[in-house]
């Protein structure tokens, strides 16, 4: 079956063989979904049509005679043109895509990290989940069955083009970030004992992939799942992005995401100081993949 996340930076596809629960083929493209929606709370035609033509694109690559869920995040619930956003899409390629509440995407990616953790034998009943998108954030605590979530509104795209630089990103981020901490607070005060840290989306997952030597065109997921960081880290490596030249940055994280990357590590390191860990296990897993497994599992809305 295919399932597909359309986020707030990039459409991501996955081929997922429901016998093994394991991907048999993924596309993915940066489409910027969220650009220059703080300004207009608009999706813009340009960004429509690069949607519609990445899912074209993957149409050629993947199977699409299987069956297909496809679901769309932050960008699509706050954008004034929702619903003739995603009329154009489906005429445009076929594809009728469903908003999801941020309750549902943490839902449907704790089950792939869960996954993932296991099948990297690192399996946990108990952990805190991060998931950095490009219009929203999501803390996630998963206590064996029990998952307790919420979604806000700080994310990569939103944040990098609101504030433009760094610094200014710094002195904003404590204050954005004020209802994470007091969720962080009131959930552990409710219980929450994770006893692991762990860090989905792009993000954290280029942060890794930097650490372990790769560039945007030799990232590899296998080896990504598993990897894990610590805030000298998320520094060690942000120097070194902001050391390059525009066009090196451009090769090391993708065209398009140089800045975004860099607004995502400040909100990286807030994360691990409001969550209190030392270190953050990496996973590539996300939505996308979570989504598929609930497919093959017939659990798609089961406990969202």
């Amino acid at each position: 079956m295919i399932a597909i996340d359309l986020g707030s930076n990039t459409v991501r596809v996955v081929q997922m063989d429901c016998a093994r629960l394991e991907p048999s083929g993924v596309y993915e493209k940066i489409v910027a979904t969220a650009d220059a929606l703080h300004e207009s709370g608009k999706i813009s035609e340009a960004a429509v049509e690069r949607i519609v033509g990445a899912l074209n694109e993957a149409k050629e690559r993947l199977d699409f005679k299987a069956p297909v869920v496809a679901v769309t995040t932050e960008a699509l619930r706050i954008a004034s043109n929702r619903d003739e956003v995603l009329g154009r899409i489906e005429s445009g390629c076929g594809i009728a895509f469903r908003v999801i509440s941020g309750e549902e995407e943490a839902f449907y990616t704790s089950i792939a990290v869960k996954h993932r953790l296991e099948r990297v034998s690192m399996a946990s009943e108990r952990f805190v989940l991060v998931d950095i998108g490009g219009g929203s954030t999501e803390i996630i605590f998963v206590e064996s069955e029990e998952i307790r979530s919420r979604s806000f509104p700080v994310g990569i795209v939103t944040v990098a083009q609101k504030y433009k630089s760094l610094d200014r990103i710094s002195e904003e981020l404590p204050g954005l970030m004020k209802d994470m901490v007091q969720f962080v607070a009131d959930t552990r005060k409710n219980g929450a004992k994770p006893e692991l840290f762990v860090s989905t989306a792009g993000t954290p997952t280029t942060i890794a992939a930097m650490k372990l030597g790769m560039n945007y065109e030799t990232y590899d997921a296998g080896r990504i799942n598993g990897t894990v960081l610590n805030k000298d880290d998320l520094k060690i490596q942000l120097d070194r992005l902001m050391g390059l030249d525009r066009e090196s940055r451009q090769r090391l994280v993708g065209v398009g995401r140089e800045d975004l990357i860099a607004a995502g590590v400040l909100i990286f390191e807030e994360l691990f100081s409001i969550l209190g860990f030392d270190e953050s296990v990496v996973i590539d897993d996300g939505l996308r993949e979570g989504v598929a497994i609930a497919a093959c599992k017939g659990l798609l809305n089961g406990s969202a």
